[in-house]
């Protein structure tokens, strides 16, 4: 059963990756931003999926030619036709961004299977027309050059690296205009409630400051009085 369910899925609508990195943060977990990546979409919803993952080695000039994508086992090709479709591709380019890991056909085809996005530490090419597309693209740079020039995919299904962060299959990635959080997935569903209480808190809390109150006993929240009025205001809103 994927840990992703819907009610886990409608309460990550709402989350920012700000709140998701707070909490792992109160765990422990300081590694699990993946910086350096930015979303080329912007027509898209959020990014919210379990990770797929496809890892890259340096590409070698005897091996890497164009005639590697006429097999159908290619690890690139078959990620792209075989993936689930509630899971996100997560590809560690090594941060190389010299060349592509994916290109506009291959987006296209991701979305049309119905996948929930894509990311990479790497390059993304036609980078305009994917722009365009209501789907989720993460990638550290605009990137012309073909991937096998850099890049020689060498498995899936794996434990990677993402911009220096560990990405193990089935983790959750969210993905929103700050970048991409990575949730391990054991995870899931305790972050996700507890975010979702933390966005209501955090609304409560820009009110009053939109307001002209002062953050000291309000954020965080210090005063008895605090719990009391948020507990009205909660009433008062219906969440």
């Amino acid at each position: 059963m994927s840990a992703l369910t819907p009610d886990i899925r409608a309460k990550l609508e709402n989350v920012s990756t700000a709140t998701l990195t707070t909490l792992l943060f109160k765990r422990g977990f300081r590694n699990l931003f993946i910086h350096g990546v930015k979303a080329i979409t912007p027509k898209a919803k959020r990014l919210i999926g379990l990770a797929y993952t496809l890892r890259h080695i340096p590409a070698r000039e005897d091996i890497d030619t164009p005639e590697v994508f006429r097999d159908p086992e290619h690890p690139q090709r078959k990620a792209v036709e075989t993936m689930p479709q509630d899971h996100v591709l997560v590809m560690d380019c090594r941060q190389d961004v010299l060349a592509a890991s994916a290109g506009g056909i291959l987006v296209t085809r991701l979305m049309r299977r119905g996948v929930a996005g894509l990311v990479s530490d790497g390059g993304i090419r036609d980078s305009g027309d994917i722009g365009a597309m209501a789907f989720p693209v993460f990638c550290a740079t605009p990137s012309a050059p073909a991937n096998i020039i850099r890049h020689r995919t060498i498995d899936a299904g794996l434990p990677i690296s993402c911009g220096g962060v560990p990405v193990y299959p089935g983790d959750l990635l969210v993905g929103d205009d700050d970048g991409v959080v990575v949730v391990p997935a054991h995870l899931i569903a305790e972050i996700a409630k507890e975010a979702c209480e933390m966005e209501i808190f955090e609304r409560f809390v820009m009110e009053r400051v939109q307001a002209g109150d002062s953050i000291v006993g309000l954020y965080p929240p210090t005063h008895l009085e605090t719990f009391e009025h948020f507990r009205v205001w909660r009433a008062e809103n219906g969440v």
